[in-house]
């Protein structure tokens, strides 16, 4: 049923624990399982070359994919065990947009992601990228929400 499935991470604690899901049925469907992060587009980056030089700027996202693959060993690799079936994908760009292009682009069944159940004033500031996938991809998406956390109405 599920061949690919994509799992999406900003590597927050409803990240993590919506990989235990991605992870379980993928394991269950012996699927292959996508790992994905997305890095934001900085906010103005024409200021990024005028203070740095090529050089540094180049150094500066070396180490910065160092960071990412470290947390990613950390936090996901290293929970996996045994199984092998996955690859890492990690991209820069407008976190809704990339998921569903990654989406399509590898062919997956189902995309997994953590919510983090924003309302109110936090969630016009802020939006939700969970709910942004949820409406706009033509695949099927489950989001998986902290247990505990309590609704209230905006």
């Amino acid at each position: 049923m599920f061949k690919r499935i994509l799992f999406c991470t900003d590597f927050s604690e409803n990240s993590h624990y919506a990989f235990s899901y991605a992870l379980d049925i993928a394991k269950t469907y012996r699927s292959k399982l996508l790992l994905l992060h997305i890095i934001p587009e900085p906010a103005h980056p024409e200021l990024l070359s005028i203070y740095l030089s090529p050089e540094k700027l180049e150094e500066l996202k070396t180490s910065q994919r160092k960071e990412l693959e470290d947390q990613l060993k950390h936090h996901y690799l290293s929970k996996m065990g045994r199984f092998k079936d996955y690859s890492v994908i990690i991209k820069q760009g407008e976190a809704f947009y990339e998921i569903i292009q990654t989406a399509r682009k590898e062919k997956a069944d189902l995309i997994v992601m953590g919510t983090h159940g924003r309302t109110g004033l936090d969630y016009i500031l802020f939006g939700s990228t969970a709910e942004k996938v949820v409406r706009n991809s033509p695949y099927p998406v489950m989001t998986i929400r902290l247990p505990g956390k309590k609704f209230t109405m905006p």
